[in-house]
């Protein structure tokens, strides 16, 4: 796989951003470059000048993990970039194997694991892949992105929707952190799995369709997604917050089985039950949830 360029526009956007300071270097008033020089990042890693420029220059393959490692540190890298960072080098590898990942046009879930989602009643879960297309889900997740569902084109796909729908605007309220998160998936996705066809093209299209998206892949953030909480503006419920568990699947590699969930005893929780029953009348499923508790939402 030459991902050479890839590999330089990765390094050279880090290294711009560590400042001197940050790594104990003087900062000296004579700096030409943004962020460290390559000498300097050198310098940190314990390789030499000129090392560091091949790598720098796309040529990272055949590095060792303890070489990678020094790099990580010399740039500051958090664990999502350093993951990043060894991702690239093992797509670069001649003998890399890919990854094993399912076709999402034709992978459909085991009946345990469709079972397992509508066992889940409280709020939505649903799992995707890496290239962010909602493969299974249950009948609340079904509900929750209904905006999703109504985008042409099979599987539902939550970048085209991020970037390519104007309701996406209103959905997220916070819109601008969720592009960044779904370029971070993205991005990730694209150093694990570098011959997926479907991501390149989907790459591809929001790339020509989209400024923002182009705009924010250029910056070659990483980062990890799996938990915390979020914000959304459902179009038949209002407003919620939800907090999020993303779990990796081990029987199937690439696969993320994520479970929304609302704080007890809030307004938010409330808004999930009606959209519960609304789902239950909308999609002719029952979605039972526990019963009611008085809200200290006023």
């Amino acid at each position: 796989m030459d991902n050479r360029a890839e590999v330089r526009e990765f390094l050279t956007s880090r290294r711009a951003k560590v400042t001197p300071d940050q790594v104990g270097l003087p900062t000296g008033t004579n700096r030409r470059v943004k962020g460290l020089r390559r000498i300097e990042v050198a310098s940190l890693a314990g390789v030499s000048v000129e090392y560091y420029t091949r790598m720098e220059r796309g040529a990272i393959s055949g590095a060792s993990p303890e070489v990678l490692d020094s790099l990580a540190r010399a740039l500051d890298l958090d664990d999502a970039e350093r993951a990043h960072l060894f991702d690239l080098a093992h797509s670069a590898s001649p003998v890399a194997r890919p990854p094993r990942r399912r076709n999402s046009k034709t992978w459909a879930p085991h009946q345990s694991l469709q079972w397992t989602l509508d066992a889940i009643t409280a709020g939505p879960a649903f799992v995707r892949n890496g290239r962010m297309d909602l493969l299974a889900v249950n009948t609340l997740a079904r509900a929750f992105y209904q905006d999703v569902y109504d985008m042409p084109g099979q599987p539902p796909n939550m970048a085209r929707y991020t970037f390519l729908d104007p309701r996406a605007h209103e959905f997220y309220p916070d819109w601008d952190l969720f592009a960044e998160v779904t370029v971070a998936i993205l991005r990730t996705e694209a150093a694990r799995d570098p011959h997926n066809k479907e991501l390149h093209d989907l790459i591809g299209e929001l790339s020509t369709r989209c400024e923002e998206f182009r705009r924010r892949w250029g910056a070659h953030n990483v980062r990890h997604h799996g938990t915390g909480f979020k914000t959304f503006h459902h179009p038949v419920v209002g407003e919620l917050t939800l907090a999020f568990e993303g779990l990796e699947m081990a029987a199937e590699p690439g696969l993320t089985l994520t479970i929304y969930t609302a704080e007890p005893v809030t307004g938010s929780e409330q808004s999930m039950r009606l959209l519960a029953s609304w789902a239950a009348s909308e999609y002719g499923t029952p979605a039972p949830l526990s019963p009611a508790r008085e809200s200290t939402d006023h």
